[in-house]
């Protein structure tokens, strides 16, 4: 079962939910998947042994200065401005290129080639616990997570389960993430920004017809609307974490709190439990 742990705004607690499902799910042939590539930090809870990394590339258009004419056909054609005609130059910005290959297909002088991009790299390590975590980190400066996000979901083999630690927001970074996904956990806070973001989050889930399920962190017995908002899209509050000072305190440190909080186990073994009955 593929399970991704979304929840629209940044903070909420997604790798925290992420760390202690895998912890849970420990000796049961499972892999993390550690896809909010801008700031990787499943990591940082687990004890791994050598990461094996390799190169994420993508394709972007090469131009050959002899063949072209400038006729600036491929500057038309492209739709993320990502070519720029010049007087006798053409102008590439890869970090805008979406690797459409418009340009290289609709060129009238095939002055276009194609080379390869790098956009980041993901690493594979085997953890301590048994199971193993895949990490999809971006290129510096590089605006484009999807691509590494897609390579990292690439890397799965069969297994029982996969936890995705998905990115924040609800953009295509999300999208490429939660695809595919046979439920998609998102965690919430009970506040007004966090119900706001939960609504976008939801309504990603449902136009990518992926079931989805809340899970309320840092409760002080007041949900904030939350409920409500559940009750109106028809889908369940699965646990809520309650605010602890030790918990945070544990995470803050980077030390798996599911390790030394015993109340936790029983928590993900009733989302665990939530999320087999809604996809059955």
């Amino acid at each position: 079962m593929r399970i991704a742990v979304a929840g629209g705004k940044g903070g909420t607690g997604k790798t925290l939910l992420a760390v202690c499902l895998t912890e849970y799910l420990a000796g049961k042939n499972t892999v993390l998947l550690d896809a909010d590539v801008e700031e990787p930090d499943a990591g940082l809870f687990f004890y791994s042994g050598t990461e094996q990394c390799e190169e994420v590339q993508c394709l972007i258009p090469k131009i050959n200065p002899e063949k072209c004419s400038f006729c600036g056909y491929c500057a038309e054609v492209c739709q993320f401005n990502a070519l720029v005609i010049m007087p006798g130059e053409m102008l590439l910005f890869p970090e805008l290129c979406h690797s459409c290959m418009a340009c290289y297909f609709l060129c009238p002088q095939v002055a276009i080639s194609r080379q390869n991009y790098s956009v980041g790299d993901i690493g594979e390590a085997l953890l301590s616990n048994g199971c193993t975590l895949v990490t999809g980190r971006l290129k510096v400066g590089e605006p484009r997570g999807v691509p590494v996000i897609h390579a990292v979901k690439a890397k799965t083999r069969v297994v029982d389960w996969e936890i995705i630690d998905c990115p924040p927001g609800t953009s295509c970074s999300l999208i490429e993430a939660i695809k595919d996904a046979d439920y998609c956990l998102l965690v919430t806070e009970p506040t007004p920004f966090g119900r706001h973001d939960l609504a976008l989050a939801l309504e990603a889930a449902r136009i990518m017809q992926v079931p989805a399920g809340i899970v309320i962190n840092r409760w002080q017995g007041e949900d904030a609307g939350v409920d409500l908002l559940a009750n109106e899209n028809d889908v369940p509050v699965l646990a809520r974490i309650p605010y602890d000072m030790k918990l945070a305190q544990l995470y803050a440190r980077g030390q798996n709190p599911q390790l030394a909080i015993p109340w936790l186990s029983q928590l993900m073994a009733e989302i665990v439990a939530g999320v087999k009955e809604e996809v059955s």
